[in-house]
């Protein structure tokens, strides 16, 4: 095992996984398991089961921000839109028992595919397969705003009304939560201004439908075909029901075109997008607002909110390595790429790097 064995350890006890896995699945001859180490929040394990592909979800060991890393508020959003034509994997356990593996943690099938988080692969590599690309990312995103919350039992899921004056409030709380650690090493004043700004600037009304909470190019896959066809959409953690608005400009902060400057955190950004035939974010925004029926009003503070998320997401890891909850190379690194993405959420502020 190449990775930190002791970190790995507090992940997983795998005699106790496979006592579970059999008594809920039945008996396998074949039984491996190991970390995909791609993510950057929940943790995710590889199982072989027999002839069974599966995925393990948990949450990172060590204390984290409250409700940051809900894992089995991710399997039943999941349980529900398996249902529709927004494609999932399919789900299939949910645990609860702290026992099994120290934490919460479900289970769904493993798909095959590419997620498309550093490169594009070779067999899309022109522009009419780039076009398609983005075409199928905001169609997806489009077709998870349609869905009718109600119908498939998540009227309960969430309260939408207010929910982009909590999105605010609540990542102001999660960057309070960091910085109680992080600020004995730097602070970072320029995020305190853009958090005044965004409580100043909340949409007094916005629009009520599911959202995913973390919707990106690099948390979808697209299947093994030669023509891109996007087979699932992962990471659901931080769904609920809400602002699709917030969704839409999440994604356009990962999305680069050509005009933009470098990312300010490369570790999670790619640049590949601006080659010849993929869309533009204003492209991207058009063809959501046809899909859905809906405009993306007050474009400035949505960007500006997903730039303020990133770099709470950042100030997070940057707590847990400063606390050893984390092997993460990425994480130490937060110390100066934080105060990068402060500068950036001023920059749409004040209308220096538009849609």
């Amino acid at each position: 095992m190449t990775e930190n064995e002791s970190y790995y350890d507090r992940l997983v006890d795998e005699d106790a996984l496979a006592a579970y896995l059999a008594d809920n699945l039945g008996e396998a001859d074949d039984y491996d398991v190991h970390r995909h180490q791609e993510g950057h929040s929940n943790e995710t394990l590889f199982v072989t089961w027999g002839d069974r592909d599966l995925v393990v979800r948990r949450p990172p060991p060590g204390e984290t921000a409250d409700t940051a890393h809900d894992v089995i508020r991710e399997y039943s959003v999941m349980n529900a839109v398996s249902e529709t034509d927004v494609p999932v994997p399919d789900p299939v356990l949910a645990c609860e028992d702290h026992d099994v593996i120290g934490s919460d943690f479900y289970v769904m099938e493993r798909l095959e595919g590419d997620v498309l988080r550093d490169d594009e692969p070779d067999r899309f590599a022109d522009p009419d397969h780039r076009q398609r690309i983005g075409e199928e990312l905001v169609d997806t995103l489009a077709k998870i705003h349609r869905l009718d919350y109600e119908e498939i039992g998540l009227g309960e899921f969430g309260k939408p009304a207010g929910y982009t004056q909590r999105q605010v409030d609540r990542w102001g709380k999660q960057l309070a939560w960091a910085f109680e650690v992080t600020e004995d090493e730097r602070e970072v004043p320029d995020l305190r201004e853009v958090g005044d700004w965004l409580r100043d600037n909340v949409p007094e009304e916005h629009p009520h439908t599911l959202v995913h909470g973390d919707y990106k190019l690099d948390n979808v896959m697209f299947g093994p075909s030669e023509e891109p066809a996007l087979v699932a959409v992962f990471d659901w953690e931080m769904s609920t029901l809400g602002d699709p608005r917030a969704d839409l400009g999440w994604m356009l902060s990962y999305w680069y075109d050509a005009k933009d400057p470098d990312p300010e955190m490369p570790e999670l950004s790619n640049r590949f997008m601006t080659r010849e035939g993929y869309p533009t974010r204003v492209e991207l925004v058009s063809r959501w607002e046809e899909l859905t029926g809906l405009e993306f009003e007050h474009e400035r503070f949505y960007r500006t909110l997903a730039v303020y998320k990133l770099a709470g997401l950042g100030e997070m890891f940057f707590r847990r390595y400063l606390e050893g909850n984390s092997d993460n190379p990425m994480y130490p690194k937060m110390e100066a790429r934080v105060p990068a993405l402060a500068a950036r959420a001023k920059r749409i502020i004040d209308g220096d790097e538009p849609l």
